[in-house]
């Protein structure tokens, strides 16, 4: 059974956002899935290229990732990712606690919600967890 239409689209932004042009596209489709055209995948070929995708430096966007668009002068979507993963990493945490996040940011950076970090706020917000990371830790 043939992957879906929504599934081919993927493909096809990923494709476009690592920048190849077909030709390396069909390479990849051949050698990962061995197959000529997306149009020939399976749900194990879909897998398999976005495992490849994933692997050159795609990341898709997960289902509940908030997207705010394109907002001159706000926080990018890399900025924001970037402050959740310093966020989890300074909590050992899998996830990113969205909550105490935003209370940290309310506090110290006078902003209710990540979306309405600007952007030099955003920059602000990195190096300071950036200095909390680089902080010895005491051992309890």
């Amino acid at each position: 059974m043939t992957i879906s239409k929504p599934q081919k689209t993927i493909l096809h932004v990923a494709k476009g956002k690592l920048g190849w042009d077909d030709d390396l596209y069909r390479q990849a489709l051949v050698r990962i899935a061995g197959v000529t055209s997306c149009t020939e995948l399976d749900q194990a070929g879909f897998e398999a290229m976005m495992g490849f995708f994933e692997y050159c430096g795609f990341r898709p966007l997960g289902k509940g990732a908030p997207r705010y668009g394109n907002r001159p002068g706000m926080a990018t979507y890399a900025q924001l990712e970037l402050i959740r993963e310093l966020w989890r990493e300074l909590h050992d945490a899998r996830e990113c606690d969205d909550e105490a996040l935003a209370g940290w940011l309310r506090k110290y950076h006078k902003v209710d919600s990540m979306r309405f970090l600007t952007m030099d706020g955003a920059r602000k917000a990195i190096t300071a967890l950036k200095a909390w990371k680089a902080r010895p830790r005491k051992v309890a």
